[in-house]
């Protein structure tokens, strides 16, 4: 494969590749291993005549990513971790710390999905994905795909809903 194209496909879908494994993972250094890893394997295995690239590097990152989790199947992957403040806005405190705490509950309530509704929701609204690309990348029907994704919203929703009544009390 020609280094332009690698570089190519690099800087279109490192991002979001590296967001969607570390929302998988919550690790940013294992994130970053993983996601040089999926290009590699992607690269080297990618069957001839394929055409949409972005599922293919997705189904890779996920596929690695599961691979990982079975050989470390006895440690804890998956630590709560909280995104770090913006270092460089020009809000307040208060504002950011009202963010941050956004951030924090959407994170905790993605968190509470089963892991397809999860993955979908990641792949949908933080990868950018189609509905119809993530069916592929999952093997699973479009119209599976529509109800998770549905399902997901809800939850979501209602999780968040609570917290919030919480809070107000």
């Amino acid at each position: 494969m020609d280094n332009q194209i690698l570089l190519k496909l690099y800087s279109l879908y490192q991002k979001e590749l590296y967001l969607y494994l570390y929302s998988l993972c919550g690790d940013r250094h294992l994130a970053e291993d993983l996601l040089h890893e999926t290009f590699l394997k992607a690269l080297l295995a990618l069957p001839d005549g394929h055409g949409n690239m972005r599922a293919w590097l997705y189904m890779v990152a996920r596929n690695l990513f599961y691979n990982q989790q079975k050989k470390k199947s006895r440690e804890i992957l998956m630590d709560e971790q909280i995104y770090p403040l913006e270092e460089k806005t020009e809000k307040g405190l208060p504002e950011k710390i009202f963010e941050e705490e956004d951030r924090r509950m959407l994170y905790q309530a993605i968190r509470r999905l089963d892991i397809k509704k999860r993955e979908i929701i990641q792949m949908q609204y933080f990868g950018g994905m189609t509905q119809k690309e993530i069916a592929a990348v999952l093997h699973i029907t479009l119209e599976n795909v529509r109800v998770l994704a549905y399902r997901a919203r809800k939850e979501l929703k209602k999780y968040l809903e609570e917290c919030r009544k919480e809070e107000s009390q």
